[in-house]
């Protein structure tokens, strides 16, 4: 009778034994990755010297010369006409196999050959990340332009994105700058960051990539600053980084340097065609730079006659495209020393990046 019992009651226990080592389990298991992705969080200083500069370049730089500037996000390579992503209202976290990001890359490549700009800003070129199939995309792209000087600065790092189902893992990718003109020093400075523990953790740490060449026979300096501002953030992210933006291209202004501001703003400028792509309901919405908030002889310049990002909400290739969502949010701001001769996004129909080129050509007036 007493062996009976003691049988009716272990299992019992055995069930509730087996749920408390599992659960016990899953909880160790997250200390455990939060433990490693503390210990390995990336902690960029205010502002950190760029010492590798990469390439050969050897122009030299006087007023009065003019400039082709290319401006792109290249959606590290994983974002072309046939992705949608689920941070946009998409389902994908994986985009694109090794073949496919090896064909975007060799379109980003191509477009810049043929473009052949004085100057490019890249957005989004990861080195060696899990999402774009561990292809170092800087190096592919230092490869085939050695007379450049290259810089390059993370704003995003992390050992392993343990989010969504299945996770995005290891993520290395940043902000990247060629000049034909060497490039004197560089520098990134760390903008706000608008997330809380744990989230920032394993969330974008953006900042400016500041690159400066001399100009001959002048105490002034080009000052190229490239940037891909905040997006997935309640408003607040983008409203202080603006702001420090601001702050530092007035700082440079008051040095009669020239400036060339240019990337993703993820925004559009308030003097811009704010109403060329409305916003859809539902669909991811772009915020806006109030160009009078920054002060200054400044430009600013966005294309409307073609959008410079699409929707990732769904596929591009077989798409309704007239009823697709667009977006305005790529350009430049540039110093009132600067005389502009045209900015146009490049129509290249989103096949290799969710965005398209931009192309600015400038050229520096005297230092008055």
């Amino acid at each position: 009778m007493k062996n009976r019992e003691k049988k009716q009651h272990s299992l019992p226990f055995k069930i509730f034994r087996g749920i408390g080592i599992f659960f016990l389990v899953i909880i160790i298991a997250f200390a455990g990755l939060i433990g490693f992705l503390s210990v390995t969080e990336y902690k960029p200083a205010d502002v950190i010297a760029v010492l590798d500069v990469g390439g050969k370049a050897d122009k030299t730089l006087k007023v009065g010369d003019s400039l082709t500037v290319m401006s792109w996000n290249i959606g590290y390579g994983a974002l072309g006409d046939n992705a949608d992503f689920f941070m946009d209202g998409g389902s994908s976290v994986k985009t694109a196999d090794v073949k496919r990001v090896n064909e975007n890359m060799q379109g980003v490549i191509n477009e810049i050959t043929a473009v052949n700009p004085d100057v490019f800003f890249l957005q989004e070129v990861d080195r060696k990340s899990s999402r774009s199939e561990k292809i170092n995309e800087y190096s592919l792209i230092e490869d085939v332009f050695g007379n450049y000087n290259s810089t390059f600065a993370n704003n995003f790092k992390v050992s392993f994105l343990p989010y969504p189902v299945p996770p995005i893992g290891k993520v290395d990718s940043g902000v990247a700058t060629f000049s034909s003109y060497p490039i004197a020093d560089a520098s990134r400075i760390q903008l706000p960051v608008p997330f809380t523990w744990p989230v920032s953790m394993v969330n974008l740490k953006r900042c400016l990539l500041v690159s400066r060449v001399s100009v001959e026979g002048s105490d002034k300096q080009l000052v190229l600053v490239n940037l891909h501002l905040e997006a997935y953030d309640d408003g607040e992210g983008k409203i202080a980084q603006t702001k420090m933006l601001a702050e530092f291209l007035n700082s440079e202004a008051e040095k009669g340097n020239y400036v060339i501001a240019g990337g993703d703003f993820n925004q559009i400028f308030s003097s811009a065609d704010v109403n060329a792509y409305p916003a859809q309901e539902g669909k991811w919405a772009a915020g806006q730079i109030d160009v009078n908030e920054i002060g200054g002889d400044w430009q600013f310049l966005m294309d409307s006659s073609v959008p410079s990002c699409r929707s990732l909400d769904r596929p591009y290739e077989n798409a309704d495209r007239d009823t697709f969502q667009y977006y305005l949010i790529d350009g430049f701001i540039v110093s009132g020393n600067i005389r502009v001769g045209s900015c146009e996004n490049q129509d290249l129909g989103f096949a290799v990046s969710d965005h398209n080129p931009v192309v600015l050509k400038i050229t520096l007036d005297e230092v008055k």
